[in-house]
Formats: C-alpha cells, structure tokens, sequence
C-alpha cells in the first residue's frame, strides 16, 4: 500500500478551521478542562455538533499552554499499519520524544505516549469508524497507560470497546452526550446572533421543536436565511413564522427535507458539484476535478467554503482541503443515487481512475468496489494483489474479496488462491477449507491455480489441529515442489516444517524451514512465518535469546515497524509476546498482547489461542484483578467449545486449576484437573510437540497439585520421569520448568537442602538465556528457594550473569516474610471480632485481588480497601497481607 499522500494526511491531523458562526460551547470545555480523567468521549449521533466541540476543547487547550494533537479516522484505518501510521505522526506534533532504551527501532507513538512528562491531550475523531479489534486493543492500551497528565478526547457515534466500565468505575472517564451537546436556548439565539435575530418567541418555539439538535438548527436557519428572518418586511416575518410554525426538526427526515430544500435553490452548477463530489470521503481541487471536468473545482470549493455551505473545512500544509459533515454527505449520496440511478458507478469509476492514475491502488479498489464495479476492482487486483500477499496485507485482500461476488471472482482464476490465502489467515482455516471446497480450485484445469490449493490443504488440516492428516497431505504436496509459485511453495515448507516438529523430527524440520529460507524470496510474509518457526523451535529448546530475537525478526518483517514491533500477524505475534513476558517485561507482553490476541482469537490458531488466552489471564492474576484472570479463562474454554477444539478447552481448564492452585483453593483446583483429563488427547500430546502444551500438560500440572497439597514424594518420582524424556528429545525449556518443580517438591518433602541445590542449578541455567516466569509463575513458594539461594551466593560470591538475575528475581519475589504463626494471637479466638465487610475483603485478599480490584468489586474507594486492610492486621496482630491471610486461614476465618 502507499503511504497517504501529504495533502490527505494532512486533512487527518487537523481540526476543521473555525467559523465566525460558531456558537462557543463554553460548559462543556469547562468540564474537560477541569476533568482530571484520562479519558473524554463526546459520543452523539451525526448533527449533534461533536467535531465542533471538540475544536473548541482543543483551542481551550492549546490557551492553558497544553500541547494537542488531532486524528480523524476513517475505514482505512482498520488496518493496524495505517494506523500506527497516523498515529506516530499525530504523537510526534505534541513535541513527544521517543521512549528512552528505544533509539535503535522505528518511533514507537505508544510507548513514547506513555512515558511523556509534560501535560497533553490527544483528539480522535470519527471513531465508530475503527471496528478492527486489534487497533482498538491499541487503542485501550494507550488509555490505560496514559500518563498521568496525559488525556485523550475521543468523537464517535457509537459507544467504543475500550473497557469504559473500569474507567468509569475508577473515575477516569468524562462523557459529553447527546444531551450535554444539545444547544440551550441561550445558545441557540447565539447561533441566529444579530444579522438572523429571530423574535423571542419564535426562538423560543424553534428552540422547542428542534430539542437543540444542532444539525436541525443550522439547517433551519439557512430555510429562514432563504424565507425571511422575520426582521424585514412584515410578509417575510409573516413567510417565517408559518416556516417555524410547520417545522418539527427532532428527526433525520426532516433534515433530510430542509437539506433538500437548500439544495434546490443551489444554482445548478453547485448542486451538480454536491451531489457528484459526494461519494468522497475528503476533497482537494485535483481528485474533484476528475469528477467534475467541465467546472473550476478549485473556485468552488473556495466558493462553498466561504458560505458555510455544506462543508467541513480542513487546513492542510500546502493548501485547504475539505470533507463534507457526514449528515449531509450521507443525504447527497442518496439524493444522487435518486436522481441520476447510473452515476454513482461512473462516479466511483472514475475517483478510482484518478487515485490509480497517482499510485494510490487502495483507495483505487477501493473506490471500484464502492461503486459496484466489480470487473474493475478485480483487474486492479489482478496487478496489485499478488504484491498485497507477499506483504502479508491479508485482511485488506479479505475485506476486498468479501465484497466481490463468488461468481465474479471465479472469472479470475488467479485472484481465487489468493483469496484463499486471505481467508486463511484472516478468518481461520474452517472458513478457507469450505471456500477451497467450493471454489473448484483442487481440480482447476489450471495448473498453477490447482497446485496453489493442493499446497494450502496441509496448512489448513494442521491450523484445525489435525496433524496427521496435514502429515499425509503434505507428503503428497512436497512430491510436488517446486510448482514454480513461489510464495505457495514456501508457505508448503513451511507448514511442512511446522507439522514434523509437532511429530518430533525436528531434524527435518530444520532442513525444510531452510529451504523456505531459499524459495520465499521477497515476500515478507514467508519471512515471517520462517522465523517465527526457528524462533518457537528456538525456544522449546531452550534458546531464549535468540528465539526473542527472531520472533522480533518476525513481527518486523512484513510492514514498517511501530508500536514495539506489531504489526496485526497474530502468528508471531503471539510468539513474540511470549517471549517478551518470559523475560519478565509485563507491560511490553501485555501491550502486545492487545494487539495479536484479538487476531490469534479471529484466526482460530489452538496454540495461540491458549497461549494468548493463558498468558492475559496470568498478566491481569499478576496485578490483582481476578476478574479478569478468570474472565480470559473462560472465554477461551468457550472458543473451545464453538470450534469444536478439546484441547483448548483442557488448555483453559488446566490454566484454571494452576491459578486456584495459586489462591490455595486445593479441592477446586483437583476438580479442574479431573474436567481436564481427556486421556485421547493426553496421549497424543505424548507423541507430539504442541507448543501450548510445553510447558502446560496434564503429567506437569498434576505434579504441581500434589507438592501442594498431595504427597510431594510421589510428585517427585513422576518429574524425575518427565526430565528424562525431555532430556532425551532436547526439551530444554520443559525440562528446566521440571527442575522447578522438582526443588519445590524436595522443599516440601522437608529436604531444603536438597531443594536449594536443585533450585542453585535451575539459576544457573535460567540466568543464561534469561527466563524468569518460569520460574515466578510457580507463585509465593518458590520466593523462599530464591532467597535461600540468594544467600548462599552472598556468602560465596560467583558469577556476575547468575548475581544479576538472582538480584531481579529477588525484586520480582519481594522481601521473604517470617513464618505467620509467629504473629498468630496467642489464644484460639480474635479479641475484637472482624465485621463481615472486613471478612469479605479478606476472602478477596486471599484470593490475590489487588486494593483498586477489591475497590472495584466492593463499589469503595481504595481509601476504604486500606482502612479494612488496617483494621484487619490489627485486629489479627497480622504485619502483613500475607500474614494477615494466614492467621485468618488458621482461625478458621476463611477457608
């Protein structure tokens, strides 16, 4: 895709230009001005004046010495690139600095957003035109870490998902609605002003019928400007009080109808140009010219932005542009479409022409789609599409072919592999298996449309999760190679190499991912899905370092890079974000993760899906909010279920059991362990190499629950067994995860000798390649194995790579607490008994709720969560959280 040119991204990072006719909204920039929030959303439907606000907002702003920065959105920035695109241009005119640590990548907008010092507010306008999941996570990840003088003000129609519940909940959210935007009269009367002063009661009776609609208002006033203001001759107030009278301005048809009004005592040149420059999303002089040959565009766009008619005016470095206000715009392209039936085609044809003719091929497609000229769109794609799929653009291709009708697209017999390809990797494999088996491409009398689709079957069978039959196809598809395609080719190695790693032969999976090295030549999205391979076998095999280095390799590769390298590839994505949070960077992993698990959840990858899925529910466990933790688990055992994939449904189950394992909930989290005991698929992960399940199976997980509450010695005889078999096949990173758990078992089998010597070891190894959450995520009772051998190594000294990552585990661990029952009360029974609210909090607290989640969850402010949390220790002679939990747990207080 080409990057937008000057003039349009222009017209993006700027509000419309102030007109004398504005009424100032002087309540409203009052309350954001004085709203510490990091969120304002003037969301209201079209007409209700909310870009104009906005503006005001921003100039009010701007006055207190506050920097801003504007983006309008529009469809195309769906696209996460495009995106991130706008956005860094936006971040960078605030006079934003890059994030420090960072100079050596692209400017990342998200990251330098969050650690900005100086004050600052951020306007999104038009933004129910973003549905993209994955630019909406970025979106929320952005509020969320927003500064702490740092705002956003966001326009939209319709109610974003940006979790505004919690906002709202922790008073981080300032809402102007479609009542807040309504005119007052006052206001009203401002808007007429003196030059269209109407007499009080015909203001007041206008006022009235249009409930300060301001749409309705304006279009009013130019009916009167045309009728009479009523302060002329005593027949045009007489004309104008009659209009008033009729007039009823509180719904669309009725705008509709004073717009047409207007518009019919347009001379014919304008009213030509209206309707047939209507079909833009934003206007200059060149792109109108195309539509209009025969009338000076230039003049009359000058002409209609000096009246106020119709127009939004946009300031653009190198000259005005313009859009028109979406009420209107929505009313001219239906007046068109009414009055000339066959233009609105013609017309699209020809913008699409105008944007092919100056390298612009999306808005080109775009445009010919747009207008139902179906045959141009698929020519444009003939030249243009193979280059959107070597670039990995699938979703663009999907969007575009789901608008193309079947048997339009069946006469471009090339066009149908790629569109298989985009619903693949946009829409999932079910999807793309029903498309291939209707398209008639395994049979196509063409030999490279049918060797394209016989190369696709592999990849689908092993993304359904049926390895063996993808091992079969994809036997006969390599006797195959080379089919002189070279991107269907690679993609074949590739899933090939993926398929025999899961079978255990990583030999011959290395062998085939360096031939996809050779085949895939300039397609970036091979690249990736080459180096997301190596990097997850990379990883299995303990390589830390350099898998994190490929997958970055491999987010990197199709598209520009911004935003700690995400791009939207759900399938190194996920990797990537793995990796990052091995190492114990929880806010990068979790920035990611907004980003690629919406992608991986479309897709419908299983691994990815219980990596994804997993991994957000341990980041929200980590701070507390067990909500949430448990509201991941249970949307991806319900993805399980609707797909019709038991191993992700035992993947949430398993996760489950491990985080009420955590909260010391012993009976519930053996029940998980049993709903996930599916010995079939158990089995089978005993002859494969999932990479879910590398560290996440049934045999680990059940040895995790008896260290905890079962017979450690039995625990003990089974992960030696384990290690072994890791051991034999090169599962490094299974194994070290199994020596953890091994220097826990000893620990609680009462050798603690033993089990700092094993842990010593586990350090040894750990610190090399960095991997951290390995190790944390065992929870609470590893802490003690890293102090203990943190002091052993004081003692000793040694090496400096091992004092560094001992010295960060120690940090993530916290100080060790003495034994609880050494601050038990002496006696059987609490001396001051605990309210039942102090009871409650406690019961959240155990669980591993932090203070603002219990404030959320109790509807208190965090000052009651720490005045309970007082009172508590108190009462209990607790000096701790975790003391206080104890004593409780043993008085019988909580279970």
């Amino acid at each position: 895709m080409q990057p937008p040119t000057p003039r349009i991204l222009e017209t993006k990072l700027n509000p419309p230009a102030f007109v004398a006719t504005q009424v100032p909204r002087t309540a409203i920039g009052e309350e954001v001005a004085s709203a510490a929030v990091k969120l304002v959303l003037v969301r209201a439907p079209a007409g209700f004046g909310k870009t104009t606000a906005m503006a005001q907002i921003r100039e009010r702003m701007e006055a207190r010495g506050i920097a801003t920065a504007w983006l309008t959105l529009d469809r195309a920035d769906n696209d996460v690139s495009r995106f991130l695109d706008c956005l860094a241009e936006a971040v960078q005119r605030l006079g934003v600095e890059e994030a420090r640590g960072n100079n050596s990548n692209p400017f990342d907008a998200v990251a330098a957003l969050a650690a900005h010092e100086s004050p600052f507010t951020l306007f999104l306008d038009d933004f129910e035109r973003v549905q993209e999941p994955a630019v909406l996570g970025l979106v929320r990840e952005i509020v969320e870490h927003l500064p702490r003088r740092g705002q956003i003000v966001i326009g939209s129609r319709s109610l974003p998902d940006l979790g505004l519940g919690r906002l709202r909940a922790r008073g981080q959210l300032t809402e102007i609605d479609t009542d807040r935007l309504r005119f007052s009269l006052e206001e009203t009367g401002a808007f007429f002003g003196p030059r269209q002063a109407l007499p009080p009661e015909m203001l007041s009776l206008l006022h009235r019928k249009t409930e300060g609609w301001v749409a309705a208002i304006w279009l009013a006033s130019m009916a009167l400007e045309r009728h009479g203001t009523g302060t002329g001759t005593g027949t045009e107030t007489a004309t104008a009080t009659a209009f008033v009278e009729r007039f009823s301005g509180s719904d669309r048809a009725v705008a509709e109808y004073l717009a047409e009004d207007v518009l019919a005592h347009q001379p014919k040149e304008i009213r030509d140009f209206l309707l047939r420059t209507s079909i833009l999303r934003q206007l200059d002089a060149s792109v109108c010219q195309a539509l209009c040959p025969r009338v000076d565009c230039a003049a009359i766009l000058e002409r209609l932005a000096a009246s106020n008619l119709f127009l939004t005016t946009v300031m653009s470095g190198d000259g005005d542009a313009w859009r028109y206000h979406s009420l209107f715009a929505d009313f001219l392209r239906a007046q068109l479409a009414r009055e000339m039936p066959g233009e609105p085609a013609r017309l699209h044809l020809a913008a699409s022409g105008w944007y092919e003719s100056h390298g612009r091929p999306v808005p080109a497609i775009d445009h010919a789609i747009e207008g139902g000229d179906h045959p141009h769109a698929l020519n444009l794609l003939d030249h243009h599409a193979a280059q959107f799929l070597e670039e990995g653009r699938m979703r663009l291709l999907a969007r575009w072919f789901s608008a193309i009708p079947e048997h339009q697209l069946r006469e471009h017999p090339f066009l149908q592999p790629i569109s298989l390809w985009a619903t693949c990797f946009t829409h999932g494999p079910w999807d793309a298996m029903r498309q291939l088996d209707a398209s008639g491409c395994l049979d196509s009398p063409i030999a490279e449309v049918r060797a394209s689709a016989h190369t696709l079957v592999p990849l689908l069978l092993a993304m359904q999760d049926r390895h063996d039959e993808a091992y079969e196809a994809g036997r006969l598809s390599l006797a195959r190679l080379p089919t002189g395609l070279a991107f269907a080719d690679s993609v074949l190695l590739n899933a090939m190499a993926h398929i025999l790693a899961v079978r255990g032969d990583q030999h011959e999976a290395r062998r085939l991912l360096d031939a996809a090295r050779r085949e895939q030549g300039n397609s970036a999205f091979n690249r990736m899905y080459t180096e997301s391979l190596a990097g997850l076998f990379d990883l299995h095999e303990g390589r830390l370092r350099q898998a994190t280095a490929r997958l970055r390799m491999a987010v990197d590769s199709t598209h520009a890079v911004s935003y700690n390298h995400s791009h939207g590839n759900a399938w190194a994505g996920v990797l990537y974000a793995g990796a990052v949070y091995e190492t114990n960077q929880l806010v990068q992993a979790e920035r990611l993760l907004n980003v690629y698990l919406p992608l991986a959840r479309d897709v419908g990858l299983p691994d990815h899906m219980i990596l994804s899925h997993a991994m957000r529910s341990r980041l929200a466990f980590h701070v507390g909010d067990i909500d949430a933790a448990f509201q991941a688990l249970t949307e991806l055992e319900y993805l399980g279920h609707a797909r019709q994939l038991p191993r992700v449904v035992a993947g949430a189950k398993l996760e489950r059991s491990r985080m009420l394992l955590l909260q010391g909930n012993g009976p519930a989290s053996h029940d998980e362990l049993l709903r996930a005991d599916d010995p079939t698929l158990w089995e089978r992960e005993r002859r494969q190499r999932l990479p879910a399940h590398d560290l996440d199976y049934l045999a680990l997980a059940k040895a995790r629950w008896e260290i905890a509450f079962g017979d450690a010695r039995m625990a003990l005889s089974v992960l030696d067994a384990e290690l072994h078999a890791a051991l034999a096949v090169a599962r490094n990173r299974r194994a070290l995860k199994l020596r953890v758990l091994r220097a826990l078992a000893l620990q609680r089998a009462g050798d603690p000798a033993a089990a700092t010597e094993e842990f010593a070891e586990v350090l040894q190894a750990a610190s090399q390649e960095g991997f951290m959450r390995l190790i944390l995520d065992e929870g609470p009772a590893v802490g003690t194995l890293v102090h203990r051998c943190a002091a052993a190594m004081q003692e000793g000294g040694g090496d400096p790579i091992l004092a560094d990552h001992l010295q960060r585990l120690l940090q993530a661990v916290g100080p060790m607490a003495a034994p609880a029952e050494s601050e038990a009360p002496a006696g059987d029974a609490i001396e001051e008994p605990l309210t039942r609210k102090e009871i409650r909090v406690l019961q959240l607290l155990a669980e591993g709720y932090s203070n603002s989640a219990m404030a959320e969850k109790l509807f208190v402010s965090d000052s009651t969560v720490r005045t309970h949390l007082r009172n508590i220790n108190m009462k209990l002679d607790a000096k701790s959280r975790t003391q206080a939990v104890a004593i409780a747990r043993r008085l019988g207080v909580i279970r």
